[in-house]
């Protein structure tokens, strides 16, 4: 059980008997009360994102996550196939729901985590930064770049994002994969 100044960034917990990531924690005192331990979570399972407050009476079960690495295939339809990094034959599909937003980063043959509990897959875990090749970038035009101009260009993956406008098809991008953001051009 964790105590509610515990419950901090990166932690995985069980509240109201589901499983969520602590993606904040601010541990606060207003005035003469007592302390309070403001957090956002989110689901696990379903995405969702929640503000929640922990003071100090309050107990917390730490989640048991497991994490396995596994090997990102290809997709077909909406299914995304894995296998096990060191079996291939082993073969799995996850939907597109469970993996989310970052579908849209991943790479054939990359590994990355799963996150288990209880022997389900629950959730996937890839690298914050991937390096990403731009295949697709229009020429640039001259005019106002005094603000740092940007253009859209498309990623090996099919996700298109904003970058300076100095990068050339062809060159390789590093992608921040939790915001969608380009970081910076290898």
């Amino acid at each position: 059980m964790l105590d509610y100044s515990e419950v901090t960034l990166r932690k995985y917990i069980i509240y109201e008997n589901e499983p969520w990531e602590v993606i904040g924690s601010h541990v606060f005192r207003k005035q003469q009360r007592k302390p309070v331990n403001a957090t956002k979570l989110r689901n696990l399972i379903t995405g969702r994102v929640t503000e929640v407050s922990f003071h100090v009476s309050d107990k917390v079960e730490e989640a048991d996550i497991d994490k396995k690495e596994v090997k990102y295939l290809y997709n077909n339809r909406g299914e995304y196939w894995f296998c096990e990094a060191s079996d291939s034959s082993k073969r799995f599909k996850l939907p597109e729901d469970l993996i989310g937003p970052a579908a849209k980063f991943l790479k054939p043959n990359i590994i990355v985590d799963t996150m288990l509990l209880q022997g389900k897959i629950i959730g996937l875990k890839i690298p914050i930064k991937m390096e990403l090749k731009v295949v697709e970038a229009h020429d640039t035009t001259k005019g106002n770049t005094a603000q740092g101009a940007t253009k859209s260009v498309r990623l090996e993956t099919g996700v298109e994002i904003q970058v300076p406008m100095f990068v050339k098809e062809g060159d390789v991008v590093r992608v921040n994969t939790e915001t969608g953001e380009y970081t910076d051009r290898i």
